[in-house]
């Protein structure tokens, strides 16, 4: 309230400043004194007003006028002349300021400036005199709730048991400390949460503050540093002092590797701001003062880069993976994110969570938003599986790009292209089956061939890897078997760089070559902000061997590719014809023509709309290549629609407007 009256008054004498700068009244005219003089000669002044050396007076004609006397001391003989001429004197007593006025008056801009620069240092720093005010940049930025405001409990995080399990005991330690104490336990000083973004790792923390009832702190690992030196250690003095007194409390700082990472490590070297800021964290975590009933939770998914002092025992006692769900996880995580759709009743989340491995916690709760975002735009009143589908999609392979224009050749080649992954990818052993199949754009891929495993897993056999392999080189193979060498594509560069990153890493990671056997040649280093080098300690007989290896392995996957699709070329192309009428294609369609059965219709298939959308496509392709506009022509067309049509005058065409007419014929087609 003080700092905003502050800024009122600061405002209101700018204001008064600003007004009393502008003359009042009539305009004032300055004039020279021999003007003056000859004015008033000429009978032309009316009335003066003699103040010191200023005289200012009224002419007869009512204009103002200011003049300055060359005397310090008003003449006797000056006075009569005026008196003479009919003017009317007024004499007044200089204005002379004190000197605290003229001290205050020529202050005044550098006092404004002091105000308005604290002013912005309260806006940046987040208010004045307190917390973040401009002379306590020290102060702790870290957000104090207290037991009645953390809302989120257990029974709000799903797919973690684990993870779960392992906390509880801080909760439990926090709710009755004697049970451990008693038998000589201590809770662990600081529990770091670790796993992959989006599994969930800052919502654990928060249900942990809300299960135990104690005060909860959070704040960022970027909160610390700023930009003045030592605001980092003052901070984290601060934040301790302030939990110390809400023991027993929980302190969560979250992307813990902002402050904490190694110190002196990297390709920009030591950092003495950052260093010093952990140094302080380091001491006041497990240092020479003990804080008792401070209890540290961190997050980051990169624990590789942090400081080993950091992660000694005693500072960080546990480590907590929070990873990936399985299909049990995934499936409670959806029922906990469907708690506020409404659902339709073919909706199944064991279904759904068993056609979306890989997907963490916030990825699941996109899928569910996702659904009821199309769902809201087809103006339905459930959740569909229909809708969860088309979300799943989406995000696994990205938005439809409906309005992007091919032309029919582009379209057929990317039909061919698609064919081949997933001809070859159902042939080869130990493939993930094929999910689903589409020539439509979706982000910045033409098609897009989805593969989907049946089940989680965890590691990767030879096999697979090489069938991997064969999959990828699918579609460029299917592109040369129909066109030609000379007219392949580039759109297999993608793929082409997958395979080879794969047959690089079974050569010089996995040990899966039997010439160069079960050795590692190359390991990737982390530097600087976390990115990682390759680098390898072997001779140049040795890289060129790799380079051979890796050669043969892609090149064997080639010709394997390539004997399948030359022998199941007939299915390439029923595929083909399929991606050409339907544009999208199932697992159960895949089956059918893999079977050498003509692929079903999908369920929803509309042959009507269909046929309508396909031939709006064709007249798209062609008037962008004459270089008209579609939507411009369509648009015109129904203007004239709707205005009234004149008869027209045609001796040969009497038939009623709109019947097809034979092209030979005068007469209806019957």
């Amino acid at each position: 309230m003080a700092k905003n009256l502050i800024l009122w008054i600061v405002i209101a004498v700018v204001l008064l400043s600003v007004f009393n700068s502008f003359p009042s009244g009539q305009p004032s005219q300055d004039i020279t004194y021999s003007q003056f003089m000859t004015q008033v000669q000429n009978d032309r002044v009316e009335r003066v007003t003699i103040s010191g050396t200023k005289i200012e007076g009224v002419r007869r004609d009512g204009s103002r006028f200011t003049a300055t006397s060359p005397y310090l001391i008003v003449q006797q003989d000056f006075i009569e002349n005026l008196m003479d001429n009919g003017v009317d004197v007024e004499a007044r007593q200089p204005e002379q300021q004190s000197i605290w006025s003229q001290l205050l008056v020529a202050s005044f801009p550098i006092l404004l400036i002091i105000l308005v620069f604290l002013f912005f240092m309260r806006q940046m720093q987040g208010g004045a005199g307190g917390k973040g005010g401009p002379m306590s940049f020290g102060k702790s930025k870290a957000k104090l709730l207290s037991e009645d405001q953390v809302k989120t409990t257990f029974a709000d995080v799903a797919g973690v048991e684990e993870a779960k399990d392992d906390v509880a005991e801080l909760v439990s330690f926090l709710r009755d400390p004697g049970k451990y104490q008693r038998l000589g336990g201590t809770i662990p000083r600081g529990v770091l949460l670790v796993g992959p973004p989006g599994t969930g790792k800052t919502l654990l923390a928060k249900a942990i503050a809300g299960e135990a009832k104690v005060p909860f702190f959070s704040i960022s690992g970027s909160d610390f540093v700023e930009m003045f030196v030592g605001v980092g250690a003052s901070r984290v003095r601060d934040m301790f002092e302030q939990a110390k007194k809400q023991a027993p409390c929980i302190v969560f700082i979250d992307e813990i590797d902002a402050v904490g990472r190694s110190r002196g490590v990297g390709i920009g070297g030591g950092n003495d701001e950052r260093e010093q800021t952990l140094n302080q964290l380091l001491v006041e975590m497990d240092g020479f003062e003990a804080n008792d009933g401070i209890i540290i939770i961190a997050a980051t998914n990169r624990p590789d880069v942090l400081d080993p002092a950091l992660m000694r025992p005693g500072r960080f006692d546990r480590q907590v993976v929070v990873g990936l769900p399985d299909i049990r996880g995934r499936e409670q995580i959806l029922k906990v994110h469907m708690r506020k759709v409404p659902l339709g009743d073919t909706v199944e989340p064991k279904i759904i969570a068993r056609g979306t491995p890989g997907f963490s916690g916030a990825d699941l709760a996109n899928l569910v938003n996702e659904a009821a975002l199309f769902a809201a735009r087809g103006n339905k009143r459930l959740v569909s599986m229909e809708e969860f589908d088309r979300a799943k999609d989406k995000i696994m392979m990205g938005a439809e790009r409906k309005s992007m224009v091919m032309s029919e050749k582009e379209k057929i080649n990317t039909a061919y292209h698609e064919s081949g992954h997933a001809i070859v990818g159902r042939l080869v052993p130990a493939h993930d089956p094929v999910y689903k199949v589409s020539i439509i754009p979706r982000g910045r891929a033409l098609g897009v061939t989805m593969f989907l495993p049946e089940e989680d897993r965890y590691s990767l056999s030879k096999e697979g890897l090489e069938s991997q392999i064969c999959s990828l080189y699918g579609g460029r193979l299917a592109e040369e078997l129909i066109n030609g060498m000379d007219q392949v594509t580039t759109g297999a560069s993608n793929d082409i760089e997958r395979a080879t990153k794969l047959a690089r890493n079974m050569v010089t990671k996995w040990g899966l070559s039997e010439k160069l056997g079960p050795l590692m040649y190359e390991e990737e280093r982390q530097d600087y902000l976390g990115s990682s080098q390759a680098s390898g300690a072997f001779s140049g007989e040795t890289a060129k061997a790799i380079d051979a290896e890796i050669k043969d392995i892609c090149t064997r996957c080639y010709e394997r590719a390539k004997q399948l699709l030359v022998e199941n070329r007939d299915k390439l192309e029923m595929m083909k014809d399929a991606l050409m009428e339907y544009e999208t294609i199932d697992s159960g369609q895949i089956d059918d023509i893999m079977e050498g059965k003509k692929p079903r219709k999908p369920a929803d298939w509309d042959t009507s709309a269909a046929t309508q959308a396909r031939a709006e496509k064709e007249a798209r392709a062609k008037a962008a290549a004459e270089g008209r506009d579609y939507d411009e022509e369509q648009e015109q067309a129904a203007k004239n629609k709707s205005q009234p049509e004149p008869e027209a005058v045609n001796e040969r065409d009497d038939t009623p407007s709109g019947e097809p007419m034979d092209e030979d014929s005068d007469r209806p087609r019957s």
